[in-house]
């Protein structure tokens, strides 16, 4: 029993430790079960998906740059991760964000493939 409670401790401390955004590029990969095209998570990005909203309405074109969202005015952190060393570390504020964003966006939750394109064109932005 003693055992498996370190086992337990050491996975649940593991999964709190931040990642990188290579490290969910991966697992967004992985769920979608086909790589990332960084083009189309840029073709996505600037996309309004039917709404009146896109990434870029809040995150603005140029994503190493801060941004400003569009109802409450308030800054947003350049959400490239170049730009942002923090950006993609929590697993937490990942899904929590994808989650939210994409319901404001998109008007549902992303797929894993359309998270792994959008990160895949955010890693290529110096």
């Amino acid at each position: 029993m003693r055992h498996s409670l370190c086992i337990l401790a050491i996975l649940v401390s593991a999964g709190a430790m931040a990642q990188t955004p290579r490290d969910f590029l991966t697992r967004f990969e992985k769920e979608a079960a086909a790589p990332a095209v960084a083009e189309r998570g840029g073709r996505f990005f600037d996309a309004t998906h039917g709404n009146d909203w896109s990434c870029s309405t809040c995150h603005t074109t140029r994503p190493t740059q801060p941004g400003r969202h569009a109802k409450t005015d308030k800054t947003i952190a350049p959400l490239a991760p170049a730009a942002n060393a923090e950006r993609f570390t929590s697993p937490a504020k990942v899904d929590k964000w994808f989650r939210r964003n994409c319901n404001d966006v998109v008007g549902r939750e992303c797929s894993a493939q359309e998270k792994a394109d959008l990160l895949a064109w955010l890693l290529t932005l110096k």
